[in-house]
């Protein structure tokens, strides 16, 4: 019988959200705790890429993290940004975070619709004079490079944060007592098993989003008993509604 499941994910914001009607419909608990956590780069290892945020006039931005670790290394630089710097955000949402930063200004704060960097390409090759800077996480694919080496715009690619562990404590390892874990990164399996190295499947059943999260618990020596997205199942919340239905 499942009656507590632990979500690797931050709580979510709105009320709205299915996760509240999954606990009330299945008279479950749920509880939110990240595996994983961001971290920024110190100044010190930013410096070590041999970057100067003022040679670019235009930033690129992927992410609310790339946004908060971006002005955060300025800060601690002392490197004072621009007015007439520009900022191009995968979407709107990024776009409009940058807020809590400096002046938002339309003519200087360009956005995508599809949260895809393809969907900005327009937009950028139209600034063709501008240098591009692009703060990406430490584990990253060369797929932005290769898009703006393809429109050969100028521009560089560097880390500014990274992914890790989001330990336990150990009152939350003594307290661990969960029915159901619900991964979405091959990383939040990877934490899940340093935080917990001797704890085998047994009755605990793991349900991940994305098939390189799957293929992470096969690797690390676990069972799956639950995994979206299918074609039946595109949403997580709603494989999870339909896996608690039949093991009631």
């Amino acid at each position: 019988m499942i009656k507590k499941i632990l979500i690797s994910q931050p709580q979510p914001t709105s009320e709205k959200s299915p996760y509240y009607d999954i606990a009330k419909e299945f008279n479950v608990e749920l509880v939110f705790r990240p595996f994983i956590k961001v971290e920024g780069l110190s100044s010190k290892e930013f410096r070590q890429q041999k970057i100067n945020i003022l040679d670019y006039t235009a930033i690129v931005f992927t992410s609310r993290h790339a946004i908060d670790n971006f002005f955060k290394l300025a800060k601690e630089m002392r490197v004072e940004i621009p007015e007439d710097m520009k900022y191009f955000c995968v979407t709107e949402t990024i776009a409009l975070y940058i807020q809590k930063y400096v002046q938002y200004r339309k003519r200087k704060v360009f956005f995508g619709t599809t949260g895809k960097i393809n969907d900005l390409l327009p937009t950028m090759v139209k600034h063709k004079g501008e240098k591009y800077l692009v703060p990406m996480s430490e584990v990253h694919n060369d797929d932005v490079k290769n898009l703006l080496d393809s429109k050969k715009l100028t521009h560089t690619e560097c880390v500014m944060y990274r992914t890790v562990s989001n330990d336990f404590t150990e009152e939350e390892v003594k307290a661990f007592d969960y029915d159901m874990l619900v991964f979405f990164s091959p990383m939040g399996i990877k934490s899940f098993k340093k935080n917990f190295p001797d704890l085998k499947n047994g009755s605990l059943r793991i349900a991940t989003f994305g098939p390189a999260t799957a293929k992470a618990v096969a690797e690390n020596g676990l069972s799956l008993d639950l995994e979206a997205p299918t074609a039946e199942h595109p949403s997580m919340t709603n494989a999870l509604k339909a896996y608690l239905k039949k093991n009631k």
